[in-house]
Formats: structure tokens, C-alpha cells, sequence
């Protein structure tokens, strides 16, 4: 059963190799059906996962006004919080890793390096990343992207509105970052009916991706 803990959800083996602290979407909780399911998916591939609530999240589980998310950036001191907490909980030699779906994973990247670089974290996975607004290319989030020295693994739908494949590959990324495309996928890793793939098997996909990520990353320590 999963362990609650205020705004903090894990679930997994507890001797995992690794650990993965996941935050949310801008519009849904860290129980959404997608985070319930990758978080499902990744467990049964030996990785123990915590997701979390930022605060604007957490308030509407306490009957709060249903506000829209702050900036990225506001939400940055928030993601640094969770890995202090998780950290005083997780032992070594279990190594951990910082991500998240969509917004939740833009701003673990906007933290990554500086946790990468005093060794606080070994990696970052984003689930479906927002390069841009949906019908806006030319608003780029990519300028923390070009520089990255984080070990990172983006997964993307190969027709998300907020960074197809053809898109994403025209830009310019640090050489550090690994791209899972999820077969013709929008931004929740679904495909179209017609298109011959299925959900379920994006998922996997992606989470068989993830954990294989994670373990290239234990063997470079």
C-alpha cells in the first residue's frame, strides 16, 4: 500500500536501486490516472517513485479556490524542498532522481544542475516536456536545455502540442539529454485510434525507457 505522507506519495520496492521524486502537471493532482499508472509501471521495474503536491495542488485537496499554477519559476524552492525531504529519508548506495509530468518536470529541470553538481541527485526524467506553449513555437523553454550537464531522459509523444518530433529535433539540447519518443503520442504519451499503438503500450514503453536509464546511471558510480 502506498505510504502518505502530507504531500508526498511513495510506492515501490523500498530496496531500489533507485528512486525517482516525481512532481505533477500545471492542471492535475499526483494521483492523476497518468501519474497512478507510470508510478504502477516503474515499480514493477524495480524503481521505488514519490510523487508530490506543490502547494497551489495541495489547497484544492483542502477545498481551497481552484487557482491557475504560479510560474515555473516560483515553484523551484518548492521542488528543492521535496528532494531536502526525501534525501534525510533515502540511504545510499539508492540513488535518486528528480522529474516530472509536464510543468512538474520543467521546473525539476530548472533545479537539476545545481543539485547534479553537489551530487544531491544522479538524473531527471520529464514526461511529456513543454517546449512551448501549445500553438506558440516560437515561446521556447529550452535556454537551461542548451547547457545541461544533469544526465536527463525527456519522454515525448511524437505529436505533442507542446513539442512534436519534428520540432524537438530541429532544436539545439545539451548532448547530456536522451529523447524516448512515444509512438505518434500527444502530451499524455496516447496515440490516435488509427495510428496501430496503443496507450498501454506507450506507457510502457516509457516506463521501460526510464528504467533503463536509471540503470546506465548506477553504473557510472
Amino acid at each position: 500500500m502506498p505510504n502518505a505522507n502530507s504531500t508526498l506519495l511513495t510506492t515501490g520496492p523500498r530496496d531500489a536501486k533507485s528512486h525517482l521524486l516525481l512532481a505533477h502537471g500545471a492542471g492535475a493532482p499526483m494521483t492523476s490516472p497518468f501519474m497512478d499508472k507510470i508510478a504502477e509501471l516503474l515499480g514493477d521495474r524495480g524503481l521505488e517513485v514519490t510523487r508530490f503536491e506543490f502547494g497551489y495542488m495541495a489547497a484544492r485537496r483542502e477545498g481551497g479556490k481552484r487557482r491557475p499554477p504560479p510560474k515555473a519559476e516560483l515553484l523551484m524552492g518548492e521542488y528543492r524542498d521535496a528532494v531536502a525531504a526525501l534525501r534525510r529519508k533515502i540511504k545510499k548506495p539508492q540513488q535518486l532522481l528528480i522529474g516530472g509530468k509536464s510543468m512538474g518536470g520543467r521546473v525539476a529541470s530548472l533545479v537539476a544542475d545545481e543539485l547534479f553538481a553537489r551530487d544531491e541527485i544522479s538524473g531527471l526524467v520529464c514526461l511529456g516536456y513543454p517546449f512551448h506553449p501549445p500553438g506558440k513555437p516560437e515561446k521556447l523553454r529550452t535556454a537551461h536545455l542548451i547547457d545541461m550537464e544533469c544526465p536527463a531522459l525527456i519522454v515525448q509523444g511524437e505529436r505533442d502540442p507542446f513539442g512534436s518530433r519534428a520540432e524537438v529535433e530541429a532544436m539545439q539540447l545539451s548532448p547530456t539529454i536522451a529523447i524516448h519518443w512515444a509512438d505518434d503520442g500527444d502530451h499524455d504519451l496516447g496515440p490516435r485510434g488509427a495510428s496501430g499503438f496503443t496507450r498501454a503500450g506507450n506507457l510502457a514503453g516509457a516506463a521501460d525507457a526510464i528504467a533503463a536509464f536509471a540503470e546506465r546511471l548506477t553504473r557510472r558510480k
